[in-house]
Order: C-alpha cells, then sequence, then structure tokens
C-alpha cells in the first residue's frame, strides 16, 4: 500500500491576510464604526480587541517559557495542573466542626479552613480535638485565625511531634495578614506597626522547618469585593506582597526566608479569560519582584495561590444563578494555575448554605477535576492568542499601577493618604453605574428577572449595604465590602415588603401595530419592570385602543406600557394616554423620534436602552407610593 501523503489540514483554503478579514469585518458592520461596536475597553484600563492573529504574538514576552519554569507565567508545575479542593467550616463548636471536617474529607475535600473565632481563646487541647482523626500530612490544613497565627502554630507543631509526622510534610497555612486587617479596620490587629511586624517575623521565623506551610496571607480578595478591576486586585496585592518582604528583609530574614512563606487569596470573579490572565500576570510580576530581592534559587520566585469565588457578583435574588457564576469562576481559576479554590455555596450570601448547597459547592470542583481533568494539563491556555495578549496587556498595567503605589512610599504609604482606597472607590462607582444602565450585567437582577420570585421572610439590613468594619481608633480610611447587586435587590425588596400589605402593582403591556418591534418592546418592558419586583402581564396584542384599554382597566393596571414602532407612537401613545392616564401611569417603550411631541401632549414617561434602570424604577416606585 502506497504512503498516505503527508499534507497540511485545510491546505485547499487560500490563507487569509489580516487586512481581508478587516476588509471582511468593514462589510459586514455597514458602516458601523469598527472601534465603537467590536472593540472592547474593559474597566483595567486597555483595549480588547474582536479577534488576534499569530501576527500579534510577535511583540509578546514568555512565549519560549515552559510551564514550572522561571517566571513561572505558564504555572509552578511542569507535568499536571492539580489543585487542592478546599471547604471553609466556621467554628462554633468545635466537636461539631470536627465531625464534619472528617465527614467531608470523605467526599471529595483534600484542603480544610478552620475559620476561627476571632474573640475567642484557644488552648491546645482545642485544636487537638478540632484536627482529632485528620492525619496532618494526609490533607492541606488552613486555619483562618489572623493575629491568632502565631499560637495556632505553635499548637499545631506540637501536635505534629505526638502524630509524629515531619513538620515538612504539612501542607497549608494560616492567613496572618495586617496589611489586610488594617485595610479593612482602618489600624493593625496587634499594636504598632513595628509591633505588628515583629510579630510577623516571629511567625516566619517559628514557622521555618515547615517548608510547605505558609504563615502570611495577601489578602487581594478584598479588593475584588470592594468593586476594583481586575488590575487593580492584582497591583495592590503585589504591593502588599512586596512591603512583606521589605519589612521582614529590613528585619534581619532573608528572601530565601520570607517569600516561600507568602500565600496570595485572589477573588475570582466573572470575567472568565481576564481571570486566567490576571494569574499568569501575577505568577510572572510576583517572580520579578522577588528576583530583585536575589534569592539563592529561582524555585523562592513562585507564587503560592489560593482564590475563592467573589462575593462582589453574587445575588439574593435568583441566587441559583450563582451556581453558573461560581462554576465559570472556579474553571477559570484552575485554567490560570491556582494552588488551591473554594467555591462558596450558592446562598451562601443569605447564610442559608447547609448540607445540599455545600455539596453542590464540592461537586462543582470534583466535576471539573475528575470528569474533565483539568488538572491533567499544566497552562492549558499557553499558546492562545487571546490570553497571551491579555496576560502581557494584565501585567503591564498593573506593573504600572503597581509602580504608582511604590512612588508614594509603599503599600501602607499609599494607603495612609487614601490613595488605593480612592482608586478603588471610582472604578466601583464605574461600575455601578455600568449596572444601573446596564452596560455591566447581573442576570436575575438588572436583566432577565424570574418575575415569579418574591422574598417574603425578612432580610437583614446589612446584606443590602457596603460593609464598613472600621474599629475604634482608626488611623485610615477603611474599604468597604459590597456586592453590586445591592441597589437593585434593596429596590427589590422594597417592593415585596410593600406587597405584603397591599397588591403588588401590575405592569401591563399595551402591544399594537407592528408586530416585530410590539413583541420586542414588550419582552423589554417586561424585564425592565420586573427588576423592581412589579408584576408584568404581556398580551399578544391588541386589534384596537379600546380592546387594550378595556384590557387594562379588567386587570386594574397601575402602569401601562404601550409597545409598538416609532410611526405609529404618534397616533396610538396619545390615544392610551387620554384614556387610562388618569388610572394609570402612561409609559411608552423606546425613544421614537416624535418623544418631544408626545411630550408636549404629557406623555413623559419613556423605557429604552439608555435609561438608568435604576434611577427610573425608583422613580416609578415613588409614583406608586411605595
Amino acid at each position: 500500500m502506497a504512503e498516505k501523503e503527508n499534507t497540511k489540514l485545510f491546505s485547499e483554503f487560500a490563507p487569509n491576510t489580516t487586512q481581508e478579514w478587516m476588509d471582511k469585518i468593514t462589510t459586514d458592520l455597514k458602516g458601523a464604526d469598527f472601534n465603537r461596536k467590536l472593540v472592547w475597553r474593559t474597566n483595567e484600563g486597555f483595549d480588547v480587541q474582536p479577534f488576534y492573529r499569530l501576527e500579534n504574538m510577535e511583540e509578546l514576552k514568555n512565549l519560549d517559557i515552559y510551564p514550572g519554569d522561571y517566571p513561572f507565567v505558564r504555572g509552578n508545575k511542569k507535568n499536571n495542573n492539580n489543585w487542592y479542593i478546599r471547604q471553609d467550616i466556621l467554628v462554633k463548636d468545635i466537636k461539631y466542626a470536627n465531625k464534619k471536617a472528617l465527614d467531608i474529607m470523605q467526599k471529595g475535600v483534600d484542603s480544610l479552613g478552620f475559620i476561627l473565632d476571632e474573640k475567642a481563646s484557644y488552648t491546645k487541647e482545642d485544636i487537638k480535638a478540632l484536627i482529632s482523626g485528620i492525619v496532618l500530612d494526609c490533607v492541606e490544613l488552613n486555619f483562618v485565625c489572623g493575629c491568632k497565627s502565631g499560637e495556632i502554630l505553635s499548637f499545631l507543631k506540637d501536635l505534629a511531634s505526638e502524630q509524629g509526622v515531619d513538620a515538612n510534610k504539612i501542607y497549608g497555612g494560616v492567613d496572618l495578614d495586617p496589611l489586610g486587617y488594617i485595610t479593612l479596620r482602618g489600624k493593625f490587629c496587634c499594636g504598632t506597626e513595628e509591633q505588628v511586624f515583629d510579630i510577623v517575623k516571629d511567625t516566619v521565623v517559628a514557622a521555618k522547618e515547615m517548608d510547605s506551610f505558609k504563615v502570611i496571607e495577601v489578602s487581594g480578595k478584598h479588593f475584588n469585593n470592594a468593586g476594583s478591576s481586575i488590575v487593580e486586585e492584582l497591583a495592590f496585592s503585589l504591593a502588599a506582597g512586596a512591603e512583606y518582604l521589605t519589612q521582614l528583609t529590613e528585619r534581619g530574614l532573608s528572601i530565601d526566608e520570607v517569600a516561600p512563606k507568602v500565600r496570595f487569596a485572589f477573588g475570582t470573579g466573572s470575567k472568565y479569560f481576564m481571570e486566567v490572565a490576571k494569574l499568569r500576570a501575577g505568577r510572572y510580576l510576583w517572580s520579578k519582584i522577588v528576583k530583585a530581592y536575589e534569592p539563592t534559587c529561582d524555585s523562592v520566585c513562585k507564587m503560592n495561590v489560593h482564590a475563592e469565588t467573589s462575593e462582589w457578583n453574587k445575588t439574593i435574588y435568583d441566587s441559583q444563578v450563582n451556581m453558573l457564576r461560581t462554576q465559570t469562576e472556579a474553571m477559570s481559576a484552575v485554567l490560570g494555575g491556582v494552588d488551591s479554590f473554594t467555591i462558596k455555596p450558592y446562598d451562601s450570601i443569605l447564610g442559608t448554605a447547609d448540607v445540599t448547597t455545600e455539596r453542590i459547592a464540592r461537586n462543582q470542583q470534583i466535576l471539573l477535576k475528575e470528569e474533565a481533568h483539568l488538572g491533567k494539563v499544566a497552562d492549558p491556555t499557553g499558546g492562545s492568542y487571546y490570553v497571551e495578549e491579555l496576560t502581557q496587556s494584565i501585567a503591564e498595567a498593573a506593573w504600572n499601577l503597581f509602580l504608582e503605589v511604590q512612588d508614594k512610599g509603599g503599600y501602607i504609604a499609599a494607603l495612609t493618604v487614601g490613595f488605593i482606597q480612592e482608586t478603588i472607590v471610582a472604578t466601583a462607582a464605574g461600575r455601578n453605574k455600568a449596572i444601573a444602565t446596564r452596560k455591566e450585567n447581573l442576570l436575575g437582577t438588572n436583566i432577565f428577572p424570574n418575575f415569579t420570585e418574591a422574598i417574603e421572610k425578612h432580610i437583614c439590613s446589612c446584606k443590602l449595604d457596603a460593609q464598613d468594619l472600621k474599629e475604634d481608633g482608626a488611623t485610615v480610611e477603611t474599604l468597604k465590602l459590597y456586592r453590586g447587586a445591592q441597589p437593585f435587590e434593596a429596590l427589590r425588596l422594597k417592593t415585596d415588603e410593600y406587597v405584603l400589605k397591599n397588591e403588588r402593582p401590575l405592569v401591563q403591556m399595551f402591544p399594537i401595530g407592528n408586530l416585530n418591534m410590539r413583541k420586542a418592546r414588550a419582552q423589554f418592558a417586561c424585564n425592565f419592570f420586573a427588576c423592581a419586583g412589579f408584576a408584568v402581564q404581556d398580551h399578544n396584542g391588541f386589534a384596537t385602543v379600546e380592546e387594550g384599554v378595556k384590557v387594562c382597566r379588567e386587570n386594574k393596571a397601575k402602569i401601562v406600557v404601550v409597545c409598538s414602532s416609532d410611526d405609529e407612537y404618534a397616533t396610538i401613545a396619545p390615544e392610551v394616554f387620554e384614556n387610562l392616564s388618569k388610572e394609570a401611569i402612561i409609559v411608552v417603550a423606546g425613544a421614537p423620534a416624535c418623544a418631544e411631541d408626545l411630550k408636549a401632549k404629557g406623555i413623559i414617561n419613556f423605557v429604552h436602552v439608555k435609561n438608568n434602570v435604576l434611577e427610573e424604577l425608583r422613580r416609578y416606585q415613588s409614583e406608586l407610593g411605595i
């Protein structure tokens, strides 16, 4: 048999140049502006093109780097992408927490996070009871204990000795992070700046023989959950990490002793490829920062990353949509190369997580690892034109912002003058506006809400307000944690509370005339008003104004939305207004050319894509007496 000729795949198709692609796109846009229609201007301050080609790679760095090699942009591991599946346990009752830990270890969890009470005192016997039955070198063990980290570490070392476990084989860490504390609380947790960093130094020294145990945590998730951009989260985290390196090396420790004890804790949001690129860029930049301290080995420059699903984009209404968010967030974090990851249950915002929702959260990661096999391939996105470009764009933008912090004297100095807080607040304000105008969507909250959902039980106002953890004696302004959905949730909850004693206001669609236009505009208006918790009722279409008026009166509609074409509004809308304006608020769906003429006739309400949805719905609530 003759040997099969080795031919290039798709060789029968002639290659196309970038200019040919652009010519085709220009034709298809039919005169629309390419940059306005197809180029994405990100919150991070750079543009993302609609397509990338090999020629875009010419100026990129690190394309000849292999996984596991310095500067670790492609990950810390050479042969796999494995990560720890972590579940956190709030420790209120030690025996119960221990029982739960033993149970979930049998269900796929290989990393435990014990969240200890900041105000409680713990003894060695308490910690022994907490980890009873757990072999210390068989699971990653983490303690969320803040300023108690030193004493918990001491207990753990003693218990390892009692178990006969080599301390070097204990994986995990504590979350000693005085910089994170002052960022949220406004002051250091354990005395003055000097005293705090002396404590950090002592803790690092105490963990010297525990090679795989981290004791310093850089809580980048705080920036994420305050509404920062990805670049800001990364840059300020790196600045905090550099502050620890400087403070501790100035106290006599070597970079070889300090850097391996640092772990970064990021939040992972819903910008899928951006989150992948964030982690790749973070490893690259951290390796360069550590390298400047002249470590004895490149392996010291590795960035250890724990991440968890962001709270900023999670919602109370239609909370099961949170499962979609957490699944994509987990996937992007894993593809980006995290060392461990926590998926919070979809209902954790309300504090109602139970055995079922915790199981779902665990299984989301187990599916990625055991069925999608995402732990098998190192840096699976490496070589993607898009991801490589994003990685470099994020790295450059984050580095520039990092240098601004350094120019101000470092993290503490920048925090003291308010630079970090003001930068994030400005970004968050822009994101708030984007959500209010639906340029940034939160499915089920500001777009496509569940029409039939209502919350009939009391919700603590703390769930709907920004979280201010400032303590007495604070010396700096604090960063406020909040969720982007909170203003819309407060709006809708206000309607639900009104309905407890009153009838739910009905918004009646009044589709008439042009079939395509009336259907599209009715659908838009239904979703618009349902975001405020109003009852909405659509209709297939009215043959006459009289027919529609009759239905609106029968249904006792409080708001009537006329849905038609621009040309037909000039005659139809005034007729509807004349018949129903004394009984209901009349609204026109769209922004027709005849809007000024309609306003002159008393029709002042219009709903369209350029509305500030939040402000408009608040106004309608006010007019309805809610």
